[in-house]
């Protein structure tokens, strides 16, 4: 995964499929600071302490389909190359929180992606499930929640619609360009 993006999809999706009913994904850049600090919370089933002290060894998974997750190992290699570090935080019956910091301006940082489309894919993919998604730049913030979206649209039209997919890709898109700039101007 060489996208911020990708991992996002792939730890929220994680989060679906451990049940959860709401997953926050958060992305914080603080300039001033140098880090960029992603944090994926979710309200599922949550992991034993045994497993959420493999979690990051390739070779463990606790899926029945393949025997590899390579996810959160790839996640905590690409934090650590910038001289960041990822944590790894759950309780059975609670949920998971998965936070991943990374140095600015470093040459590993890997890109962003296109956030907006995983973020609108998840809600869309997913229309019984919550998503939350707070962008946050040297203290100002967006924050995109699908409960919000369908309470303004009622139970008539689904967050699955393919239009109303395609308006949160472009409403998330818009209001974080904006904050994303002001950040490069900061550089």
């Amino acid at each position: 995964m060489q996208e911020l993006s990708m991992n996002v999809l792939d730890i929220a999706q994680n989060s679906v499929a451990a049940g959860a009913p709401l997953t926050r994904i958060t992305l914080e850049i603080d300039h001033a600071a140098g880090w960029q600090t992603l944090t994926v919370a979710d309200n599922g089933k949550g992991m034993s302490p045994e497993l959420a002290a493999r979690v990051t060894d390739p070779f463990c998974t606790s899926r029945k389909s393949r025997k590899v997750g390579l996810g959160l190992p790839f996640l905590k290699m690409a934090a650590e190359m910038t001289g960041g570090e990822m944590t790894l935080e759950s309780q059975e019956g609670v949920g998971t929180t998965v936070t991943a910091r990374f140095r600015l301006g470093h040459i590993d940082l890997m890109p962003l992606g296109d956030m907006a489309a995983t973020i609108a894919g998840l809600m869309q993919c997913n229309p019984d499930k919550d998503f939350v998604y707070t962008l946050r730049v040297d203290g100002e913030a967006f924050t995109a929640d699908s409960r919000e979206m369908k309470q303004i649209l009622g139970g008539e039209v689904s967050l699955a619609e393919p239009s109303v997919a395609l308006f949160i890709r472009q409403f998330i898109e818009e209001n974080s360009a904006p904050l994303l700039d002001k950040g490069e101007e900061a550089l």
